[in-house]
């Protein structure tokens, strides 16, 4: 019986059926179509249809098992990285030692993207790809759960309730920690859901769902086995910062925010094709390799957040929407002070920043500075985060 069937990404023996079925399914090619002609396909959306039916069979014809499609999905972030940034870097990989199993925990800032750059830095590090935590709310439709899964993710079952909720808890920790074991990398976010104001902090609670899946352990003996590694990853500009500021609006204007059956998927595919900048994902260093781990969960949490805080690369715009507020009267942080004042923008980045910040509407201004002076913030003066919305 496959304990862990109903989560786990696809095998190898299962690679070819599902491509099978994708490369049918109308709704994933149209998103192929968009991806590679965003233009042409709203001009010609049979005919990009067909050309994109036509890639992908010819694409997939050679791939059998996990290895061949994550060669397949290299090709695709050479082609996204091309066209959506203007620089790559990393930091820290020279933390990570050959042969050893991580389970990378990370701030959460794209649904998609975040652990597609931290898989693609590990891939052409020649490290173990990871398997992917992936909540089922983003899974509504049946062909993004399928690519999901050929991509090694596995899925957290977040819409449970009670008894069954914690049953799915303790079979997705073993199931992380049985990754671990058996030598495979493992991604997860911080936090479920992103951080759409910019405020990066791991919940407690995420560690002590690590940890269930040895309850007859302390607490930091079972989080030590996962060789934890805190990871940054920093992007200029958002790619749905809009997005993210329409939602904090309506949180903050009415109470509340009710997604559709297309938010996800929207915000999937404005992630993938929009415009990224500069980005950086920075390695941090496992977690309790030289000191035993706290067995007080919130204590693992402040560590975690203290790598990721420590790591993250501050783009000019996080201080420009910083001087933004600034001037406005928004936000008043004294310990920031000789911060800002020595930091001296670049010409560029201040006319680019500008540019982008005139297309959003007024009434989002707060939340979308916010979501992007906050990390400033919270690097040099902990605690003063901007109009942290509760989600």
């Amino acid at each position: 019986m496959d304990q862990f069937g109903a989560i786990r990404p696809y095998n190898d023996d299962e690679i070819r059926p599902v491509l099978d079925k994708l490369v049918d399914n109308p709704e994933f090619v149209h998103s192929i179509a968009v991806f590679n002609h965003p233009r042409l396909a709203r001009l010609l959306p049979a005919a990009t249809a067909a050309l994109a039916r036509y890639k992908l069979s010819r694409q997939f014809r050679h791939v059998h098992n996990v290895a061949s499609m994550q060669d397949v999905i290299a090709g695709y972030m050479d082609k996204m990285i091309e066209d959506t940034t203007t620089g790559l870097t990393h930091s820290g990989l020279d933390n990570l030692e050959e042969g050893r199993s991580y389970l990378f925990i990370s701030n959460h800032r794209d649904i998609t993207m975040d652990p597609a750059f931290v898989n693609y830095m590990l891939y052409h590090a020649g490290f173990e790809t990871l398997q992917i935590a992936i909540g089922d709310n983003l899974l509504k439709k049946p062909f993004v759960s399928d690519l999901m899964r050929l991509n090694k993710s596995f899925i957290v079952r977040r819409s449970l309730k009670g008894r069954e909720l914690l049953k799915a808890l303790t079979l997705l920790s073993q199931y992380i920690h049985h990754c671990i074991e058996s030598g495979h990398n493992v991604w997860i976010a911080q936090r479920e859901g992103r951080a759409k104001n910019g405020v990066d902090r791991t919940d407690p609670a995420l560690v002590k769902m690590l940890a269930m899946a040895h309850r007859g352990l302390p607490l930091g003996d079972s989080i030590g086995r996962l060789h934890v590694v805190p990871v940054a990853i920093s992007y200029e500009y958002d790619a749905c910062d809009v997005l993210k500021a329409e939602e904090l609006y309506q949180l903050e204007s009415t109470g509340s925010f009710v997604k559709d059956d297309r938010s996800d998927i929207q915000s999937i595919v404005t992630g993938m094709i929009g415009f990224k900048g500069r980005v950086h994902v920075a390695f941090g260093s496992e977690i309790g390799k030289s000191l035993p781990l706290s067995n007080d969960p919130e204590r693992i949490a402040r560590e975690i957040d203290q790598q990721i805080l420590a790591s993250y690369r501050l783009h000019d715009n996080n201080f420009l929407a910083l001087e933004k507020l600034q001037e406005s009267g928004l936000v008043d942080v004294p310990e920031l002070e000789p911060t800002v004042a020595e930091y001296r923008p670049d010409v560029l980045a201040r006319q680019k920043f500008e540019a982008r910040l005139a297309k959003v509407d007024s009434h989002l201004h707060k939340h979308y500075l916010s979501m992007y002076a906050n990390p400033a913030i919270n690097r040099f003066a902990v605690g003063a985060e901007l109009f942290a919305v509760e989600e």
